[in-house]
């Protein structure tokens, strides 16, 4: 027999310590609301009103993913915050790629033991990221499950629910050869590749967050591993709602270009890509040459600074382009479509 009571905290979860985390992000949550959430944090299931005014046929868009090991760079260097950006700006891409606008937003911590100051991080720039693009965030589930997760590691997963008018649904129908491909700079590795970028730059090269590598501008290696994961939606969702010509969106995420363009391309088309029309930042040389990643390898794993991709009628393509420069994004035709089979050729 135990000298003392056995507790729920002696066995490895402090619900206290959850209380305590949650009632210190619950302002920055709140600040998300908007009139149409009717029941949020506390309850046993989130409230949003489906008040769709200006929209013929709502159609809800839902969408999950997580951070990844991504999150193991971050506990290496000390530094959570912008993992909430990460996962909010990654699922907003995500609807994005079917003309969707975000509505509300679910998260998912789990740790092996909770730190509540990591807790707060996370969820203030969570609540921000939600902010900034007019999306609440009315729940969540935080899990502290000794012998699952690894001491001191966290895992991060994000659920969204969105909405388009059918309507204006993407992808839209004529995608056809001769169409253009329109990539939009990403900013680095944004939330995917990280297992074969920390093998290569930390197992293989031997370097360490903390040193600060030639090619990278002065900063670290850790802040250029961490830098957040983009937010293309107040860029390109106008442009979405103005052009009928945009054809479908791409996110580039696990899979890389390879994957992720054939997603939304007919059966009978092929994307041709031209490599020389943009220049991936130094962190993707860097991986490569330190562990003589293949190409095809690396086009498949990474964005390789092509976070986003549109797929739109030619003679629209000036356009478009200087309306995203405007707006603050890079972007370029990076290539076009060809009658041929369902693929992606890099050239």
């Amino acid at each position: 027999m135990p000298d003392e009571p056995l507790t729920y905290a002696a066995a490895g979860v402090n619900i206290d310590e959850s209380e305590r985390a949650l009632r210190a992000v619950v302002g920055g949550i709140q600040a998300t609301y908007n009139e149409n959430v009717l029941g949020g944090v506390g309850g046993f299931g989130g409230l949003y009103r489906a008040n769709f005014s200006g929209l013929n046929e709502p159609v809800l868009v839902s969408s999950i993913d997580g951070v990844g090991t991504k999150t193991k760079v971050a506990a290496m260097v000390g530094r959570f915050s912008d993992l909430g950006r990460d996962i909010v700006h990654h699922c907003v891409n995500d609807i994005l790629c079917q003309g969707a606008r975000p509505l509300f937003f679910l998260d998912y911590f789990g740790t092996s033991r909770l730190s509540g100051l990591v807790f707060e991080e996370i969820l203030g720039g969570m609540s921000a990221a939600c902010t900034e693009v007019g999306m609440a965030l009315i729940g969540g589930e935080t899990a502290e499950m000794r012998g699952i997760y690894v001491d001191d590691e966290i895992d991060l997963v994000g659920a969204i629910v969105g909405v388009v008018d059918r309507e204006k649904k993407l992808p839209r129908p004529k995608m056809m050869p001769g169409d253009v491909v329109v990539g939009l700079q990403s900013d680095g590795l944004h939330t995917n590749g990280f297992s074969l970028a920390r093998r290569a730059l930390f197992e293989v090269g031997g370097l360490s967050v903390r040193d600060e590598v030639p090619g990278l501008g002065g900063v670290t290696l850790g802040d250029e591993l961490l830098r957040p994961h983009r937010c293309y939606f107040r860029a390109l969702y106008p442009l979405l709602q103005e052009f009928e010509g945009i054809r479908a969106v791409a996110h580039i995420t696990g899979g890389g270009i390879y994957d992720n363009l054939p997603r939304v391309m007919p059966p009978d088309i092929r994307a041709a890509i031209e490599r020389r029309a943009w220049t991936p930042p130094p962190i993707f040389k860097l991986i490569q040459s330190i562990a003589e990643v293949p190409d095809q390898e690396m086009f498949r794993t990474f964005n390789m600074g092509i976070g986003m991709v549109l797929f739109l009628e030619r003679d629209l393509a000036s356009a478009v382009i200087q309306r995203l420069h405007m707006a603050g994004e890079s972007a370029s035709v990076i290539g076009e479509l060809q009658k041929g089979a369902h693929d992606v050729q890099i050239l």
